[in-house]
């Protein structure tokens, strides 16, 4: 099993940066990729970023540009860097470990962006 923890988010104006952080523990070596959902009131959860063992990362058309997702593998932490957050970036985002065979969720943390 593995443990999510997030943390980070908040209240921020349009055109802003925020870092969100997740910190893994359990069977960490099973992982094979970390990465970012959001998921906004009334729509559909939407993958923002994903970081594969070996550095490859996928990130949503919505945020290409604008976000970096990361992973410090000695912390066993995943960041996701944003930047020109725009208010319809406002969502609860939700980091995930990849097992291959199961995924493992955090808990959420909610980003709210003001215009």
């Amino acid at each position: 099993q593995v443990q999510l923890v997030e943390s980070g988010g908040g209240l921020v104006q349009a055109g802003g940066s925020l870092r969100l952080s997740c910190v893994a523990s359990g069977s960490i070596s099973s992982i094979h990729a970390m990465g970012w959902y959001r998921q906004a009131p009334g729509k559909q959860r939407e993958l923002v970023a994903t970081i594969f063992n070996g550095g490859r990362t996928n990130y949503a058309d919505s945020v290409k540009g604008r976000f970096t997702v990361s992973r410090d593998n000695a912390r066993n932490t995943v960041y996701l860097q944003m930047s020109s957050l725009k208010p319809e970036d406002t969502a609860v985002y939700y980091c995930f470990a990849d097992l291959y065979l199961d995924d493992y969720w955090g808990q959420g943390t909610q980003v709210t962006v003001s215009s």
